[in-house]
C-alpha cells in the first residue's frame, strides 16, 4: 500500500511540474512588450520616436497578484485573468518610458502580494522565483537584442525589487553600467549603500545610476512608512534632485486612470525615504481625501514628469557618448 502511495505521489508531482508553463523568451508570447512582438500597449503614446533607435528600455510591471482567492506564492505566466491585469499596468506605466527607447517587457511568474510580509514562510522563495524569470528575459534580451545600445530600466514595487537585483547581478561593479542611462525604481525602500558603483542620482540630466521614491500623503506617516521607507535614498520626481519642495506649477502632468492627463496637480515635499505629495487635482478629487498612502500611483502621478526625464538622460547619455569618441 505504502509503494502505491510513493508512486501515486510521484505521478502527481510529475503531473503539476510538467504543467508549468516555464519561461521561454524565444517565444515571443512569453513578452507582455518587445519590438519583434507587441508594440501595441504603449504605441498610442508615441509622438516622438527619435531616441527609439538609440536606446533601449526594460520595464518590470508591479505586483497585480494580489486576491487571496489565489494560494500559490507563484502564478503561471499563462494565467490568462492575470494577464489581462498586466497588459493593462503596463499600458499605463511603460507608457510613461515609450519615447525614451525601444521597450521590452517580460512575462515573469511573479510573486503574490503577501510574500513581502511572510518573506521567512515562503515569500523570500515566491521573490526569488520571480526574480529567476526576470533574470533569464534580461539574459536573453543582452544575448539576442541589446548589441551595446544604451539601457534605461525601469520597473515599480515588485517590478522595483527586480530591477534591483538586475543592478546587482549585471552593473554593479560590472563593465555593463558602462551601458546604464538610468535605473527607475519607485515603489520600494532602496538603501543609500544599497550598491558599491552604482549612485543616486541627484541631478536631472545624469547618468549611470538610479532614482527612487515612494509617495504619500502629506505629512502622513503610516507604520508602512516607518517600516518599510524611512530612510531610503530618495529624489523629488518632479525636480529629479534633492529639493526640498516643488510648487504645484511645476509638476509636469499626472496620467489618471480616465487615461487623461492632468498637469500642474500637486505640490511635493521631499522627507526622510518619501515623497509627500498635496491632493491632487483631479474629478473625484474627494475620494483621494481619505488615502495616505499613493503607492499605486508612484509612477502615474508623474508620468509626464518621467517621460520628460528619461528623454532629458537619453540625450544626456548621447551626448556624453559623442564627447568621449571625439576626444578619443
Amino acid at each position: 500500500m505504502r509503494n502505491h502511495f510513493l508512486l501515486l505521489l510521484v505521478i502527481l508531482q510529475q503531473t503539476f511540474f510538467n504543467s508549468q508553463t516555464i519561461s521561454d523568451y524565444s517565444n515571443l508570447e512569453h513578452w507582455v512588450i518587445s519590438p519583434k512582438h507587441d508594440t501595441s500597449l504603449h504605441i498610442a503614446y508615441i509622438s516622438d520616436a527619435n531616441l527609439i533607435s538609440y536606446a533601449d528600455v526594460f520595464y518590470v510591471y508591479p505586483t497585480v497578484y494580489t486576491d487571496n482567492k489565489y494560494k500559490d506564492w507563484n502564478i503561471s505566466i499563462e494565467n490568462e485573468e492575470h494577464r489581462q491585469k498586466i497588459r493593462k499596468v503596463t499600458r499605463l506605466q511603460a507608457s510613461a518610458w515609450a519615447e525614451a527607447g525601444r521597450m521590452f517587457a517580460p512575462y515573469y511568474t511573479q510573486a503574490h502580494l503577501r510574500s513581502y510580509t511572510n518573506l521567512e514562510t515562503g515569500g523570500k522563495n515566491a521573490l526569488l522565483k520571480a526574480y529567476s524569470d526576470v533574470k533569464k528575459a534580461f539574459e536573453y534580451y543582452l544575448e539576442n537584442e541589446n548589441k551595446g545600445r544604451p539601457i534605461i530600466l525601469a520597473g515599480h514595487s515588485q517590478g522595483a525589487t527586480h530591477v534591483m537585483l538586475l543592478l546587482k547581478d549585471f552593473f554593479d561593479e560590472k563593465k555593463l553600467q558602462k551601458q546604464l542611462i538610468c535605473a527607475y525604481m519607485p515603489g520600494i525602500g532602496v538603501k543609500k549603500d544599497e550598491f558599491k558603483t552604482i549612485p543616486l542620482l541627484k541631478k536631472p540630466n545624469d547618468v549611470g545610476g538610479f532614482v527612487s521614491w515612494n509617495t504619500f500623503k502629506r505629512r502622513y506617516k503610516t507604520k508602512k512608512f516607518k517600516d518599510w521607507y524611512q530612510g531610503s535614498a530618495v529624489i523629488n520626481p518632479v525636480t529629479w534632485d534633492l529639493s526640498n519642495n516643488a510648487k504645484r506649477n511645476q509638476h509636469k502632468g499626472f496620467l489618471f486612470w480616465d487615461e487623461k492627463m492632468y498637469e500642474q496637480s500637486f505640490s511635493t515635499h521631499l522627507v526622510d525615504g518619501a515623497i509627500w505629495i498635496s491632493i491632487p487635482h483631479v474629478p473625484f478629487r474627494s475620494l483621494s481625501v481619505a488615502m495616505k498612502d499613493y503607492h499605486i500611483g508612484d509612477v502615474n502621478l508623474f508620468w509626464k514628469d518621467i517621460r520628460i526625464n528619461a528623454k532629458n538622460r537619453v540625450q544626456s547619455f548621447r551626448k556624453k557618448e559623442i564627447t568621449k569618441r571625439t576626444n578619443d
